[in-house]
Order: C-alpha cells, then structure tokens, then sequence
C-alpha cells in the first residue's frame, strides 16, 4: 500500500488475479494504473481497482479482452445490449449444460444397472445354453455406445419375475421363428414381415432398435459364429433366414440393407 494506492502485487492478491495479468491488461491498455511512484512501480487506484472488477465480470460471462476495452472505452457502447446478447448466450449454455448433466446422471445409473441377477440365476431363467459371460462380452463389445447405456438403464429396475416373462416372451418368439424358417416362410411375405416386426420389437425393449440397427444385427447373425451357432441350433439355416427376413422387411420400409449403417 502507498499513499496515493495499491501496489501491483496489492492489488492483483485483492482481485484474485495474478501480477503477471495485471501486467499484461496495462500493456494492452485494459486496465492501466493511475499513478506510478518515484521509483517506477504501478500503483492502481481505487477507480482502477473497480475497472479490474468490471473487467473480470465481463470476462467471467465470456467477452474477449478486445471487446471488454471497447464497452468500458466508448461511451456510445451499449452495455446493456452487450450483456442482453450474453444473457442469452449463457441460457442455451445452460440448456446444453443441463442437457449434459441429464446424459451423465443416465449413464452414471446405467453402470449401476444391467442384469440384476447372479451367474446360477441366469441360467436357471434363460436355461442351461445360458453363458453368463456373454453380458460381459457385449458390455465390451458396445459398453460405449448409447444403445448400451439405454439397455443398462432400461434392465436397472428388473426383478428376477420380470426377467422370467422376458426370457418367456424371447423362447416364444425364437420358437415361432424357428417354426417360419422350418416352413420355409418366404422373406418379404406379410407373415415374414410380422416376425421381423416382432424381433425388432423384442430388440426394442432394450434401446430403440431402428430398421437400420435391425439390419446390421441380421448381417452379424450369420458372420458371427456365436450367433450363427446359437440360431441355427432352433432350426437348421435359421440364422440366414432370419438375416433374410430382416433385410426384406427393412427394405420394405425404405432401408436399403446394403448400405444400412448403425445408429
């Protein structure tokens, strides 16, 4: 402190900034000191203290420095439009913001979600060909996608009951797949259609399963051996009918199967 004010290092632990900014405001002519003592040092007076305030508002809510000297500067610089024109900058900040928070606090629940059930319940409920060790595998597989993260938080809530009329409702539908590939249901056909509609929706109790993601699950059913192995035990051939039956009913909804892309 001297007589006529602060000095740099003074002021600069005031504000709650560093000596070196201080320097660098009054080289660019921000926030010059008022006065200087006889050996040369800077010395902000209480004025230039509350420029600095003003200074690291304007800063906090986004402005560059070269336009924060400006609004202080001209005295024709509309103020108030500047800070209206941030106001509302900051609002869709904040939507995007909360918007953000929300998608994290899904994600943070659905590492906490999944199948609630131990190794031996599993396969008590989705029977002995049951492999614990596939939820892990698809968790590596696509862990980072948010299809995973709906599936997670989707799962969260379900009891052991609920898990015993899921796995009903699938041995009912690969039982009725099965049953059209044995009969040669032909793809395209309104009753091919309806399975494929019925296997997109059982997907779909999981995360929104669209046409597209349909089709790329149906070219893995028959290039995966897992999955080509698991199918094709209901029915012979069961794991490329079925692919055939998918791409003949996305193509009826306008989804070229050739071309079809995930998301």
């Amino acid at each position: 402190m001297t007589e006529d004010g602060l000095t740099v290092g003074r002021a600069a632990t005031l504000v709650g900034v560093s000596v070196k900014t201080l320097h660098h405001w009054d080289s660019v002519g921000l926030v010059r000191p008022s006065a200087r003592t006889r050996s040369g040092y800077r010395v902000y007076s209480g004025g230039d203290v509350a420029r600095i305030h003003r200074v690291l508002v304007y800063r906090e809510l986004g402005f560059p420095l070269s336009e924060i000297g400006g609004i202080l500067d001209d005295p024709a610089a509309d103020a108030h439009a500047h800070l209206a024109r941030q106001l509302r900058e900051l609002r869709e900040r904040i939507g995007r913001l909360q918007h953000m928070v929300s998608a994290v606090e899904r994600m943070m629940a659905a590492t906490r979600g999944g199948i609630q059930l131990t190794p031996v319940e599993q396969v008590e409920i989705f029977g002995s060909d049951w492999d614990p060790g596939w939820v892990q595998e698809a968790s590596q597989r696509w862990g980072d996608t948010v299809q995973w993260a709906e599936y997670r938080e989707r799962t969260t809530d379900l009891t052991p009951e609920d898990w015993r009329r899921v796995a009903a409702e699938h041995e009912s539908l690969n039982a009725d797949l099965a049953a059209g590939c044995r009969s040669a249901v032909e793809p395209g056909s309104v009753e091919g259609n309806i399975l494929a509609e019925r296997h997109r929706a059982a997907l779909s109790r999981y995360f929104a399963c669209t046409h597209a993601m349909q089709v790329c699950l149906g070219r893995r059913f028959v290039a995966d051996p897992g999955y080509a192995a698991y199918y094709d035990a209901l029915a012979p051939g069961l794991a490329a009918w079925l692919r055939d039956v998918i791409f003949a009913n996305a193509a009826a909804h306008g989804i070229d199967p050739a071309t079809a892309e995930w998301g």
